[in-house]
């Protein structure tokens, strides 16, 4: 997701479920920076993402931390259709949501874990406008969105939103948008969710079972949080010889083939290279 759009192919930070919504890659360049100066040639810009990723979970308050496996590779390829095939959509139902975690080895609570970090971030008007207007044929507005709310959001984003002031936005968690905490639980079972993938959470009773757990007890919410983010971020990693370790996170090194075929780790229990890598993403260090 680090890798820039070139004139001959669109990369994944330009893909519509990332871009404009997808920032912050200045902080990820002065990382690698600073890094690179210390430490030449030996922390990738993937270990840089996973170690923001925690220490911006530390930053949005709670005092929730975590150790990060270290040791992934770069790739070489960035495509925009690999965003648009495997990020799950805010439009998506309970079936897909949890299919599309299943098939990354994640199951279906961890999904309603993950689903815990929109207690922090804002949405663009077009990722939840479906639930606002022209719903159905018997009611404009989705029922299973609280009346005020909709009255609310419908004032931020007026049907032409999306066209005429695309870059309107809102908080995702009405209650505490800048604190990670369990909020984002309480406000699902009051009819505050904001996204149809939101109220999709409510509509399983394993999923809403999950959901009934973090409103009452955001200790667990939190530890699981945790377990969860080590585990997705140990999701097809390269490992080893695999890929490399770019230079500027934005672009492959050079020499590099763009056009290359990514290795991906496999968990196989048939032994050779791919499974002495995985044990080396897992013991090679924690940070």
């Amino acid at each position: 997701m680090l890798i820039d759009t070139t004139a001959n192919n669109t990369a994944e930070k330009d893909a519509a479920p990332n871009n404009p919504s997808l920032r912050g890659f200045e902080v990820i360049d002065a990382a690698k920076k600073a890094i690179e100066a210390r430490c030449p040639r030996t922390v990738s810009c993937a270990d840089i993402v996973a170690f923001a990723a925690r220490d911006s979970v530390a930053l949005a308050g709670n005092n929730l931390t975590y150790k990060v496996p270290a040791g992934r590779r770069d790739g070489r390829v960035s495509n925009a259709t690999d965003a648009l095939n495997n990020l799950p959509s805010p439009l998506s139902n309970a079936a897909e949501l949890v299919g599309n975690f299943s098939r990354k080895g994640l199951t279906a609570e961890d999904m309603v874990v993950l689903s815990g970090a929109h207690t922090v971030g804002r949405s663009h008007c077009s990722s939840f406008t479906n639930r606002l207007y022209g719903f159905s044929n018997a009611s404009d507005v989705d029922p299973a969105i609280s009346s005020a709310y909709a009255f609310l959001l419908r004032s931020i984003c007026p049907s032409n939103s999306s066209q005429f002031v695309p870059n309107t936005t809102t908080d995702i968690d009405l209650i505490t948008p800048a604190v990670l905490d369990n909020k984002y639980y309480l406000g699902l079972a009051n009819n505050l969710g904001l996204f149809t993938s939101d109220q999709a959470l409510l509509s399983n009773a394993t999923l809403k079972k999950s959901v009934d757990e973090f409103v009452k007890s955001e200790s667990r919410w939190k530890s699981k949080f945790a377990k969860a983010m080590v585990k997705m971020g140990s999701i097809e990693v390269l490992t080893g010889t695999q890929g490399e370790i770019r230079l500027n996170c934005r672009v492959v090194n050079s020499g590099s083939s763009a056009a290359g075929i990514e290795l991906q780790m496999t968990t196989s229990s048939s032994g050779g290279d791919d499974d002495d890598s995985a044990e080396e993403f897992n013991e090679i260090a924690t940070n």
